[in-house]
Order: structure tokens, then sequence, then C-alpha cells
């Protein structure tokens, strides 16, 4: 890797010197000090552990496993580790920005009220949620990377013989239940042994509710929990439901007849939001009252929750429940009669699940946010996207988390910032799919008050963080993927996404014609509520001519971030982790 050729033209072309990774000057320095004689020993790398990297119980055998680990290097010393070998460490991959050896690590024996739950939105959907596959594969995807909570609307098949699961009033292509139940009992604890939750929005006759009865009770046997005969008082716990399958559903009613699908497709198109045109997805909404230029497009105006969860309304259906069916639900779903001080009153004797639209809660949030947060002490809320995301874009999740609601449903199928801010959120907690919540979202005060996600708060505390350099693009693209006449010139960007007062995004400057850039720029962020805050990272790559090029990204949640200096690992639009491309970046608290 000393020299890259670029042709510009059939008679010219440019050649262009490759560096080699080095360490930052700081990186130099912290050696120098770390080390005696050019040599860091074990001892020396054990103090480094603990003064530098804030590893507090980091031991001496520890620090000799790193230094064992290296001995196959070629520039390995054996004395110890030498500059070259010290860098490689922290720029390894065994020096990640969290401590995944933690696993599940947050009390997992308080109610299922009390966490952030891994949530997806018609799960069975391949692509946009008008006109695309239903299938099983996206939910064995969603339950490979951890998601807890899989949502299917279930319906009639043509002949009213079986059950279906597809996006109704729709032209999405069906899937049969039962290859969606034995497809979650196949995968539902490959990521994670914690409960798995299935949300069925239901618009079957009592006889095919009985059917379901048979096709889940069947299929999952004694995995599936039962709530028993009386009303749940409290939630049980993530830990007492391990390796257990939970049904969530409206007390069911009558099914209701589809409207013509040309109906649907007008409505829908009516407010239908227009795709995304940044590489990367739109910029997230900054929750603070104003919309973003850019985020014109995503408004609701006159939107009347198209896509309301049919039985979860206010419609009179007077058909009985089977009650082998009704005894499955162990999280009852739906809305009371009455307004919205009603659906967030809270019963001392029961628990149940609510739902509400991302718009109906920034709605209720303004005049109950308080409101909101004490209910979901005791009891689920459920947000979903609005109506006009027919293209399955997602919607800033910070709101719902910030009012303390458990259940943030996402497309799982897209892609964009939205999406790679719940992914942050759920490496918290070894990517277990429950991240337990902050306390001041669980316990009230002395008079009754709680948390009020619009009161202005002090700093807590500040995060620094100072992006030395990355690395890895040049083996995982191709030379001319960014620029076919020249290597790329990348940027980062480094900002907070949490309550509004925390939010923001900085950036370095952009550095030319380098697949090994060394930015060297530290940014600093105050934080109000760093319980509720992640980090994000994205790099990109400036093109004068066009939109800039997408170069990577992550998000980490900052209360489980490891001080000192880490290698973060990048991932692609997705959340799919590259195969070398990692920043090298220093974080602190102070």
């Amino acid at each position: 890797m000393s020299k890259q050729t670029y042709r510009v033209c059939l008679c010219f072309s440019r050649r262009f010197k490759l560096a080699v990774a080095e360490a930052p000057e700081e990186i130099k320095a912290l050696f120098n000090q770390y080390s005696e004689n050019g040599i860091m020993t074990d001892n020396h790398l054990h103090r480094f552990l603990i003064e530098v990297q804030k590893q507090e119980k980091a031991t001496l055998e520890e620090a000799q496993a790193i230094v064992e680990s290296l001995k196959h290097l070629a520039i390995f010393h054996r004395k110890g580790l030498n500059l070259e070998a010290f860098f490689k460490y922290l720029f390894g991959d065994n020096n990640p920005p969290l401590d995944l050896k933690l696993g599940a690590h947050h009390d997992m024996t308080a109610p299922l009220s009390h966490y952030f739950i891994h949530t997806g939105h018609n799960s069975y959907l391949t692509g946009n949620q008008l006109s695309s596959d239903c299938s099983d594969v996206p939910i064995i995807n969603a339950l490979k990377k951890g998601v807890r909570v899989i949502e299917l609307d279930i319906w009639p098949n043509s002949d009213k013989d079986d059950v279906e699961v597809l996006h109704g009033r729709t032209l999405t292509t069906p899937v049969q239940l039962i290859k969606c139940l034995r497809s979650i009992k196949e995968h539902a604890f490959t990521a994670s042994e914690f409960p798995v939750v299935i949300t069925l929005e239901d618009h079957l006759t009592p006889d095919l509710q009985s059917k379901v009865s048979q096709m889940v009770t069947q299929t999952f046997g004694d995995t599936l929990f039962f709530p028993g005969s009386e009303c749940l008082k409290e939630f049980p716990s993530p830990e007492s439901l391990k390796k257990r399958i939970i049904i969530s559903t409206k007390p069911p009613k009558e099914y209701l007849e589809a409207k013509e699908i040309k109906d649907k497709e007008s409505d829908s198109q009516k407010g239908n939001a227009a795709p995304d045109e940044e590489a990367w997805g739109k910029e997230i909404h900054n929750l603070k009252g104003q919309i973003p230029v850019d985020d014109k497009n995503e408004l609701d105006e006159g939107d009347n929750d198209a896509e309301e969860d049919p039985g979860e309304g206010d419609q009179k259906l007077p058909q009985e429940t089977a009650p082998e069916y009704k005894r499955l639900i162990a999280i009852p779903a739906g809305k009371p009669k009455g307004g919205l001080e009603e659906c967030l009153k809270v019963d001392p004797d029961n628990v149940r699940r609510l739902s509400l639209s991302e718009q109906q809660l920034e709605d209720a949030a303004e005049t109950h946010g308080k409101e909101i947060v004490r209910f979901t002490q005791r009891n689920i809320l459920r947000v979903y996207p609005k109506g006009i995301r027919v293209n399955s874009s997602n919607y800033n999740p910070l709101i719902g988390w910030m009012h303390g609601a458990q259940m943030v449903a996402f497309n799982m199928q897209g892609y964009g910032r939205s999406l790679w801010m719940m992914q942050g959120m759920f490496r918290a907690n070894g990517g277990c799919g429950f991240v337990k919540k902050p306390d001041f979202l669980l316990k009230s005060g002395p008079h009754g008050e709680v948390f009020d996600p619009k009161a202005k708060l002090p700093v807590q505390k500040t995060l620094k963080v100072k992006v030395y350099m990355g690395e890895g693009w040049y083996y995982d693209f191709h030379h001319t993927h960014f620029d076919a006449y020249s290597p790329p010139d990348f940027y980062v960007r480094v900002g907070i996404a949490g309550v509004p007062a925390d939010s923001g995004m900085k950036k370095t400057k952009t550095l030319e014609d380098n697949w090994i850039p060394v930015w060297d720029e530290e940014f600093e962020f105050p934080l109000t509520v760093p319980e509720l805050a992640l980090l994000r990272i994205e790099v990109h790559e400036y093109d004068m001519s066009e939109k800039d090029d997408f170069g990577g990204q992550t998000c980490l949640p900052v209360r489980e971030l490891r001080e000192g200096i880490r290698a973060v690992p990048l991932h692609d639009r997705k959340g799919n982790k590259y195969n070398s491309v990692k920043l090298l970046v220093r974080v602190e608290f102070v």
C-alpha cells in the first residue's frame, strides 16, 4: 500500500502516496509516559489502564492478557509492548467503547414497565407500507438483532377459513400466520434469553380467534406465558420471564370488513412522505418545537391518524370473544372511552398497554407531559409511526423515551438516523433488548411529583470527545468508491441525541485526499440528562459537485461509554458493522 493511481482521462493519471497508520502525537506522548526505554511492560500497561482508561478495577492479569494477545505480531518485543504494538492494541477490536464482557448487567428483576424495550412496527414487512411483500424473513432478522417486540397484523384469508399476516387495506402480499409463529419460536432467543412480546393487531371473527389460539398454544407450548384468570396488578419482570413468549393485544372485537384497496391508496398518497433524499437519511427532528426546513414533507397536517390501530379506536363492536383466545392475552391493550385524561389514568389495581401514534404523543406531550410519565411508571406505552410514513421511515425516538414510553415501535427494515439512534440505545445492557429506565422516570416525589420533560435542568456532567483519526476504508471500499479521481476527503460529525437541551452536532475539518485521516479535534457536550443521551458519530466524504458520500456511522449510549482512548467501530446505513472501518477516539467525563 505505497502508491495509488487514479486515471483522470485516457492519457493522464494521478498518483498518490499512501500513508501507513501511525500513532498520533498524543498517543506517542502517553506511551513515553507509561514506558521505559521504549518498552511498556505489564506493570506499565496496568497503570495506564487504571489512570488513562479509567478502568479502576483492572488487574495485572488483564494487562498481561493484553500483552499476550499481541505476541503473534511481528512487531512484538519479548519484554513488553513497543510503540507500534501499543498503538495496535489501542486501535484494535479488543478496545471497544462499550464493555461487551458485561452482558446484561442492569437490574432485570423490576416490572416490565421499568424498561425501554426494543420494539418493531409491522415486523413482517420487507419494504414500504403499501406494496411490499409480507414475510417471516424481516421477523427473523429483527429477532437476531435483539428486537423483543414483534407486531403482527392478522386478517382472515380470502376464503375466511385461515389467518394471514398483512398490512390491511393495502397491496402488501400476505404471509401465513403459522409461518411467522414458527419462525418466532425458532429464533426468539437467538440474541437474548429475555422475553419476546407479540403484539397482535386483530381483525378476526371469533371462530378464527379460536384457530389462532390453537396455533399459538401448539406452537409455543410451555414457553407461552399465561397471566392467570385475574388482571395483573403489576407486570412481571424480564428475569422471571426468561425464554417466555407473551401475547399482547386489545380485547378482541368483530372483524372489520376492509375498504377497497384503492381507497387506502388514495388516502395514503394525500400525505405521502417523500423518500429520504440523503444517503444517510434526514437529520433528526430536534424536539424543540420547530421543524427543520428539510423535514417539511414529514409534517402530519390533516392526517387523521391513518395508521391508528383500528381495533384500538372507539368503534363499538358487540361481537363476543373466543374465551380461549382471550386467555392468551397477558398484556391487555386498548384505549378507554373518553379523552386523553381517561387514557392516562393510572389504576392501582390493574396494568395495561396504551398505543399512541408519534403525532398523538407529540400533541399529548404539549399538555400532559407529566401525566404521561406518571402513566408509564406502572403501565406500558407503545408509540408507533404516523400513517404518512409509507416509505417505512422512522421518527425521533427521544420524545417517547423522555416520557418513559417503553415500546417505541420502529420500522426495522429501513435505515436512517432515527434507526441508528434506536440501535444505539439498545447496544446498552449487553444488547439484550431491555434497557432499565433511569430512576427519575420511575420514582415520584413525596407529594407525587414526577419528572417534567419540559423542565430546564442544570448540567450534570460534560462529555469530552476527541477524534484522533480513522482507518479501514481502504480495505472495505473500492479505491474509486468515494472519488473517481483521487483518495477521499473525509470529515466527521460528532454530537448528542438526547433531551432538547443536550442535542446538537459538531463537525471536524475536511481532510483532502487521505485514506487514513488524522483530525485530532476535540469537542465538548454539556449534558443535563446524560442518562438519555446518545453519542452520535458519522463520517462523510466531501463532494464539491454532488451530495457528500456516506462513510460510516455509530450511535452509543452515553451512560455506558468507557472513558479513555477507544477504537470505535463504524457501521453502514443499515447498522451492519464494517469489517475494518473504525475511529480512534478519546472519551472523558468532566
